[in-house]
Parts: structure tokens; sequence; C-alpha cells
């Protein structure tokens, strides 16, 4: 199956809002899909996740913005320069569901690799002798 962009209404649906806008959001997904193609190309049917993560946290705080209270004390702290990026974690989740990373092994055997000794057999030891423990060959 090939990857299905999320909705608006499933962007409503995974933000808790009974209400959404409509064109915003279609834009917000459509960037976010973009973006998620830069790491992964074509995308998996598994990044729906990914997609409404990053277009969820451009709805909801386009600018980045949080604030700091300590007291009397309020701090403004920009999380980030805003709009739509893809964390470290969303870049990882991405890979992950394509397949990539992780352990993996490379067999550097040829197929056509004979299992027989390769190097001069020695007709004074092994086979056609008799093995004696403590003695060997004989």
């Amino acid at each position: 199956m090939a990857f299905v962009a999320p909705t608006a209404e499933q962007l409503g649906m995974y933000l808790g809002l009974p209400e959404i806008d409509g064109d915003r959001s279609d834009l917000l997904i459509q960037q976010a899909v973009a973006l998620a193609e830069s790491v992964v190309k074509p995308l998996p049917d598994q990044a729906t996740a990914v997609v409404l993560s990053v277009a969820g946290r451009a709805y909801v705080n386009p600018q980045q913005v949080s604030y700091e209270t300590i007291g009397p004390m309020s701090v403004q702290r920009p999380q980030g320069s805003g709009g739509l990026y893809l964390t470290k974690a969303d870049k990882a989740a991405l890979k992950s569901l394509a397949g990539r990373g992780g352990a993996f092994t490379i067999d550097p055997t040829p197929e056509t690799a004979d299992p027989s000794p390769t190097w001069p057999i020695d007709g004074a030891t092994g086979p056609g002798l008799v093995y004696e423990p403590g003695w060997g060959w004989v």
C-alpha cells in the first residue's frame, strides 16, 4: 500500500479539538509530508503518526512560544525557530518505519565458495591414520 496523508479531521481528532481550520490544517499536513519525505522517500504507511505529530505541533503552537514563571518573574523561551520541524525522534521513527537503521550483518563469503580446505593436505597426518589420544596420529 502507498502512504495516504492524514486529513484535517484526523488532525483535529489527534489534537482533541472539536473544530479545526481545514485550510490551515491541510497546508500544515502537506508541508509535514514534504518534510518527512526529505528523510525517507517514499513514506511508509505507518508514517501517519509522525506527520500528525509534526503538523499538530505547528497547528497548536506555530511560533513555538513557551513561558516559564518562577515567583514574580516571567521569562519567554522560544524552543526553536517556529513553524514545522522534525525532531531527532521524528527522523529516527521515520527511518525505523522504513526499515532503515538497526543492526545488520554482511556476509562477505561468495555464493560459489567451496567448504573444502584450500591449503595443502599433509599426507603424514590427518585422515587415513588412526588418532591415538595422547599420541596423536599414528
